[in-house]
């Protein structure tokens, strides 16, 4: 499907408290599509859920197909930093959606900021 065809990068920001992503193309320099977790769903509470990943991911599909982009590399952030590495509910759910809706999906790659030994970590609950 996309072996010829125009092929673009999804960066998805997946933190606990919210989702964003936004479509480019190769080079990252022009923005194709872009969607956050408050752009779908009305509750802030669900704004990192699974269920607005998938909207939000359905939305930018299509806007991106119309561009005339077939395919798109993955490229996941996690929060990062001294916090967790682990990307947030709404990553997979994102990359699967897009999948669905016609998207054929490149590379998944990881791309979380890690510091090589940057500030301390916030004191733990319960005294650890």
């Amino acid at each position: 499907m996309a072996e010829d065809g125009k092929w673009g990068v999804a960066h998805v920001h997946a933190s606990f408290n919210n989702t964003i992503m936004t479509v480019t193309d190769l080079t990252g320099a022009e923005t194709i599509a872009k969607s956050s977790g408050g752009a779908v769903v009305k509750q802030n509470r669900d704004e990192a859920s699974p269920y607005a990943a998938m909207q939000m991911a359905e939305q930018i599909a299509e806007e991106v197909l119309a561009a005339g982009i077939d395919g798109v590399h993955v490229r996941v952030r996690g929060p990062g930093g001294n916090l967790q590495k682990s990307p947030g509910p709404g990553a997979q759910a994102t990359i699967r959606a897009m999948a669905r809706a016609g998207l054929e999906i490149g590379r998944i790659e990881d791309v979380t900021p890690i510091p090589h030994d940057g500030s301390r970590a916030p004191k733990g609950k319960g005294g650890f």
